[in-house]
């Protein structure tokens, strides 16, 4: 009987690290005695607001690209994304010496639009609800001979993501359980590979938006489902299908799924601006939301939490911060 290898392990993860070392931020682990005070644990927070381009993508985007042979850097990078992945390789295409093109959203915000094209790329747009992305960008990279890094699938990138979480339990020890946002999966794959390859008793806790749990879906499924194009806040999260890379790794290493609501998401962000003095977007806020919403069942005694990103402009961050309940 044969076992088959996963495709991102804690040797990879420990590979991306050292090759985004002096390049990406080894970003800081925030505590609060008044958040542990009202949830009732050790919460240690991995800042990935503070990473370069304002979110964790910047690990995977940046090791993935950084293995290109000199042929294809010399071509350039193709990706696809609605803001924060679109950044990340962005701004490592220009670490490297070559060029980007981004295929993004029409109704991408403005700001992660703008840091794009501020670091150099050319950005081509599609309407989320009716055109595949996916598809666009293997059509573009295909055409212009481009190479395509997509935001998750793709174990390097998952390798990436996973120093995060590795960073967190460097500093902190062994944790009873990790929190981190699902998207697409790269992140809470990552995450979990790091994690749980440490310490294999930790508990990985995924958290997604109300109106996009295809992941939690599909792992009460035992296959990926498809949901409708979500409609949250969540921008980073709304996604109608999990990845087929990171859904083989999460189906064996995560513990479960949880659910936040848009207005749990607005408390999280305000509670993290007005007593961590954090700015989070509404993706990087769900795993702080889960926690202060009383999500997580019989919540252990030391809990990570991946704070994602902090890539919201001051009209929208007031905005949603503003919202009535």
């Amino acid at each position: 009987m044969t076992t088959t290898a996963p495709p991102v392990t804690l040797d990879d993860v420990r590979s991306a690290a050292a090759r985004i070392e002096g390049v990406a931020h080894r970003t800081p682990v925030l505590r609060s005695r008044t958040l542990d005070a009202l949830v009732g644990a050790e919460v240690f927070l991995k800042c990935e607001n503070l990473q370069r381009v304002g979110a964790f993508k910047f690990r995977g985007a940046y090791n993935a690209a950084s293995r290109l042979t000199p042929e294809q850097l010399a071509r350039g990078i193709a990706a696809y994304s609605s803001g924060n992945h679109a950044q990340a390789v962005a701004l490592a295409a220009r670490e490297l010496g070559t060029t980007a093109v981004i295929v993004m959203p029409e109704d991408a915000p403005p700001s992660k639009r703008e840091a794009t094209e501020g670091y150099g790329a050319e950005i081509v747009t599609y309407d989320r609800y009716t055109g595949d992305r996916v598809a666009l960008a293997e059509a573009l990279a295909a055409d212009r001979g481009l190479t395509l890094i997509p935001p998750y699938e793709h174990p390097h990138v998952i390798a990436g993501q996973g120093t995060a979480a590795l960073e967190l339990v460097q500093e902190t020890g062994a944790l009873d359980a990790l929190l981190a946002p699902v998207g697409g999966g790269g992140l809470i794959a990552g995450s979990a590979t790091a994690v749980k390859g440490l310490h294999p008793g930790t508990r990985v806790i995924g958290v997604e938006p109300e109106a996009g749990d295809d992941t939690r879906r599909s792992l009460a499924a035992g296959r990926r489902v498809t949901v409708p194009v979500p409609r949250t806040i969540a921008d980073g999260q709304a996604l109608p299908t999990p990845g087929e890379l990171t859904f083989s790794l999460n189906r064996r290493l995560l513990d479960s799924v949880v659910v936040v609501s848009d207005d749990e998401i607005r408390d999280a962000m305000r509670f993290a601006f007005e007593r961590l003095k954090t700015v989070l977007e509404p993706s990087g806020a769900t795993p702080l939301a889960a926690l202060l919403s009383g999500r997580i069942d019989a919540l252990p005694h030391r809990v990570g939490v991946i704070l994602s990103g902090g890539n919201v402009d001051a009209a929208r961050f007031a905005e949603l911060c503003a919202a009535p309940r």
